[in-house]
């Protein structure tokens, strides 16, 4: 039997002849039509939302109505992961993707280029009956060479080998990794990389200056396998080779997607770029260059590597210049991989005088603590619920998002949304605006609970903004007319739950680090935060929430994309490669589950104050 699924709105339809053996969210996803998918289909998000106009579904499931709201099952509205489709339909999916905002800049100490990639120019001579010398001995002759890799004799991309007349060699270091016809010394370039969980930042370098060129951003495409990494692992487990082989397709594939997009915008031809360097999280280095990451989802958290690693671009399927390799930074442990040790080394941690907190805010909250340059670290999971994964109304920060909220007696409930666009979710630095907001009114207690509304008199200016979804408490954002769920905006109880935890996992790990080094919260001479998300979050939310204590307040200081920053720095300098490669050495980490009374020390940090 065929079954066939029409996409309304996108003239989309999609043909299946035999049953479809997989869920509506696989069918939709293998042929590219984008559905928020916060959990990798394990129908614990809800955020697989479509309606269904024509044709019939299965009965909905008692997961379904869990997750989804009275009104939205009564419009049609099912969840893509916990369906298949026995029949033609016609459904209408309600998220599309918008433009991100993603951060490229960050703070860059001072520090001294030298580069592991440069070019030499020989001249040479055609043979003749007198002088018979071959290609290889000219060039060894000229450049200074004992023997040339059989592969630049065997051709180059530049044009046909042998090449007479003026002829570049590029190097790496001592390698000869390219021969090219005529003077190139004026086209050297590389690529910054710096891989997150959430996005992808690529920055072209000029590697005579060092001057970037320009920047290219996307969200990591991995997002379709689960938008943290302990899903895309569970992913890659369960699928074997295949899917550590997808997980590895879709970054590369990004990758060469953002290189395109320099390489046009600058009007630099690929085979002018000679090295990348990698900065990331150690499981996505593991899913970049294709090694198995299961260990670090399961204990004791063993990954395969941590130590930096040089690679050819064409082995892991990157499109450059036909020699060039990728340089991935290295990392401390499972869960504090190369972006941090990049971030600890642009923020010269290790150098400083006093007590310093680093702190990057992300899918993942890592922690540094810097006494007088001795490094002490620890990870969290913090950032499901703050990048919008499992709140009811989240989204990540795009057009339509709030990003802040105040609550006030004489003007309600007042929104500041990206783009100045009609508000169609909430950010992370809304979400925590809005909880910020709920504690500083009364509507939410220090426990996490929302207040009865029986207990608000009808005139009271709040009264309005609670209603009940059955016995569940909401705050009322925002309602509108029609049937579309994207038009009602609300912040439930479990909402308020997941910031919670995610704000007892940051403050729990910020006090271990400051217990074990036997150091006082007035003794911290500065927080920096680092990161995507991190740089969006004002003071007033942090320490409104109770993320960071108060006392810190007037401490931080935001050192934007340090991960890309260190990228930058380890292409320019082969020098600062040695010394990051030191530095993960000389990290301590610090496993939060096994620090003695961390149970306790998080239950108290879940409460709001």
């Amino acid at each position: 039997m065929m079954v066939k699924i029409a996409i309304r709105n996108r003239n989309t339809i999609i043909d299946h002849h035999g049953a479809i053996s997989g869920d509506l969210l696989e069918v939709l996803s293998g042929n590219e039509i984008f559905v928020d998918n916060a959990c990798n289909g394990k129908g614990s998000c809800g955020k697989c939302k479509i309606r269904v106009v024509e044709g019939q579904l299965p009965e909905i499931s008692e997961t379904e109505k869990s997750l989804l709201k009275k009104e939205e099952i009564e419009s049609g509205v099912r969840l893509a992961c916990l369906v298949t489709p026995k029949e033609d339909i016609v459904i209408e999916v309600l998220q599309k993707e918008r433009k991100h905002e993603i951060l490229t800049k960050g703070y860059m100490p001072d520090f001294s280029f030298r580069q592991g990639i440069r070019k030499t120019v020989i001249d040479i001579e055609k043979p003749t009956l007198e002088n018979q010398a071959s290609y290889e001995d000219s060039l060894c002759s000229g450049l200074g060479l004992a023997r040339i890799d059989w592969n630049l004799l065997a051709g180059s991309k530049a044009g046909s080998v042998p090449i007479f007349g003026e002829v570049t060699g590029v190097f790496a270091g001592d390698e000869l990794i390219g021969i090219e016809a005529g003077d190139t010394r004026n086209g050297l370039y590389g690529v910054a990389i710096d891989i997150g969980t959430t996005t992808v930042v690529c920055a072209l370098v000029d590697l005579n200056t060092g001057a970037e060129l320009a920047t290219a951003s996307m969200i990591n495409p991995q997002k379709k396998f689960g938008l943290d990494v302990l899903t895309r692992i569970t992913y890659q487990i369960e699928n074997g080779k295949l899917g550590r082989e997808k997980l590895q397709h879709e970054i590369v594939k990004g990758i060469n997607t953002l290189i395109g997009e320099l390489c046009a915008e600058t009007k630099i031809s690929r085979d002018h770029v000679y090295e990348l360097t990698v900065a990331a999280n150690c499981t996505m280095l593991h899913f970049l260059l294709g090694i198995d990451a299961a260990s670090i989802g399961k204990s004791p958290y063993a990954p395969v590597f941590v130590r930096a690693k040089t690679v050819k671009a064409k082995d892991l399927g990157l499109k450059a210049a036909p020699g060039a390799s990728v340089y991935c930074l290295p990392s401390v442990s499972s869960y504090i991989g190369a972006d941090i040790v990049s971030g600890v080394y642009v923020c010269e941690l290790h150098k400083q005088s006093g007590n310093i907190l680093f702190i990057d805010i992300g899918t993942n909250g890592e922690i540094v603590l810097a006494n007088n340059g001795n490094l002490l670290s620890c990870s969290c999971a913090a950032g499901p619920a703050l990048e919008g994964m499992n709140i009811s109304s989240g989204m990540r920060a795009a057009e339509g998002a709030i990003e802040d909220l105040k609550i006030t007696e004489e003007n309600g409930i007042e929104l500041k949304v990206i783009g100045n666009e009609e508000p169609i979710g909430l950010c992370g630095s809304g979400i925590l605006a809005v909880v910020k907001e709920l504690i500083r009114t009364g509507l939410v207690k220090k426990d996490g609970a929302f207040i009865k509304k029986e207990k608000l008199a009808e005139s009271d200016y709040r009264y309005d903004m609670l209603q009940l979804d059955g016995k569940k408490r909401e705050f009322v954002i925002k309602t509108g007319g029609g049937t579309s769920d994207e038009k009602n905006l609300f912040i439930t109880q479990g909402d308020v739950r997941q910031v919670q935890l995610a704000k007892g996992a940051i403050l729990s790990g910020f006090y271990a680090l400051l217990k074990q080094a036997d150091i006082d919260m007035n003794q911290l001479d500065k927080v920096m935060i680092a990161g995507q998300f991190g740089a969006h979050l004002p003071a007033d939310s942090l320490v409104g929430v109770g993320i960071l204590p108060e006392a810190v307040r007037d401490k931080l200081e935001y050192v934007g994309n340090s991960s890309k920053t260190g990228a930058y720095m380890a292409l320019m300098s082969v020098d600062v490669r040695k010394q990051m490669e030191d530095l993960a050495k000389e990290m301590d980490y610090l496993e939060l589950g096994a620090s003695e009374g961390y149970e306790r020390l998080f239950t108290k940090c879940l409460m709001f104050v």
